[in-house]
């Protein structure tokens, strides 16, 4: 057997939205079914920011996923979030792919909003808010249009060049540069920033909104007032992460809002254990930190399409 090496322009070749969102889907479905095995992410914090060690194995496949965040990489060229994805045989251990996983990452950090956006949001939902303009905010778009016909896209960045920049890339959609009010009043809203204090007001946001927060994933990170929280119906990827980790981390632990203001996890949503969105006016919030299950289901379809069309590096691990 040998390893195929899949770097960031082989795993942008294999990688499509819709497919990406089918597997990440499939992944909380098993997930939730108690069919895939996720221990909790592993930080290790240093001075300039901070990786993640995130394992997962899900029906016939097994992966690890590092990755870092680094807040200040784009003053150096770098981007903020990159990430390597080890992908092995489930029955032997065997590696079978080492990948770039960045380009990963950020197609099922979308994926995943997207899909949550889907039972959550409104269906009559076309306005979209994405507060945070990087790399991030480029598949939150990618990802909900395949889901709702978006006649406006809102969009803020502390920077006017990042807003600019993502605007001119999307020339075939509805992309407004907007103030942090207006994209707030969204139909749906993609908070996609690092920030360490709120900033997204309750009243700024319309009837009914649905509130994708992305940016808090680590311990003491926020981006939603907690009066947000206190009144909304709270979704999340994974209980034991987002309480140590997510959007409600912070509100958790100054005892804002409770274990009890959650309402469940987007598994039990997409296997109906759960209803998703109930009325048209109440405020639904997703706080996604990111799991390995969404990783691992990538990585699977990347690696068989990389076998199927062959010519990728390889490293014989067995013979050394």
């Amino acid at each position: 057997m040998s390893t195929l090496l899949l770097g960031g322009k082989d795993v942008r070749k294999l990688l499509n939205m819709t497919e990406v969102m089918e597997a990440v889907e499939q992944a909380f479905r098993y997930w939730a079914l108690g069919k895939a095995t996720m221990p909790a992410k592993a930080y290790l914090v240093l001075e300039h920011g901070d990786f993640r060690a995130m394992p997962a194995a899900l029906p016939g496949c097994v992966g690890m996923k590092w990755v870092n965040v680094h807040p200040g990489n784009p003053a150096l060229g770098l981007p903020t979030i990159m990430a390597l994805l080890i992908y092995s045989d489930p029955a032997t251990g065997y590696p079978l792919a080492v990948m770039d996983a960045t380009e990963i990452t950020a197609y099922r950090t979308g994926a995943t909003a997207a899909i949550a956006s889907k039972y959550l949001a409104r269906q009559d939902a076309r306005t979209l808010g994405i507060i945070g303009a990087g790399r991030q905010a480029h598949t939150q778009l990618a990802a909900h249009a395949l889901v709702f016909p978006l006649r406006q896209i809102n969009v803020f960045d502390l920077s006017p060049a990042t807003t600019e920049k993502f605007i001119r890339s999307f020339p075939d959609y509805p992309v407004r540069g907007t103030s942090l009010e207006e994209a707030a009043a969204s139909d749906i809203v993609c908070t996609v920033t690092p920030a360490r204090a709120p900033f997204l007001k309750k009243k700024w946001l319309a009837p009914g909104a649905h509130i994708n927060a992305i940016g808090a994933d680590a311990e003491g990170k926020e981006e939603l007032e907690p009066d947000i929280l206190k009144e909304a119906v709270i979704v999340v990827d994974d209980l034991g992460q987002a309480s140590a980790a997510g959007e409600v981390n912070v509100p958790l632990r100054k005892g804002i809002i409770s274990l009890g203001n959650i309402y469940g996890t987007l598994g039990d949503i997409i296997t109906g254990r759960k209803k998703g969105r109930q009325d048209s006016r109440t405020v639904t919030v997703f706080d996604s930190t990111g799991v390995a299950i969404e990783d691992v289901a990538v990585a699977r379809f990347i690696y068989e399409k990389a076998k199927q069309a062959g010519g990728y590096p390889s490293l014989d691990i067995v013979e050394g």
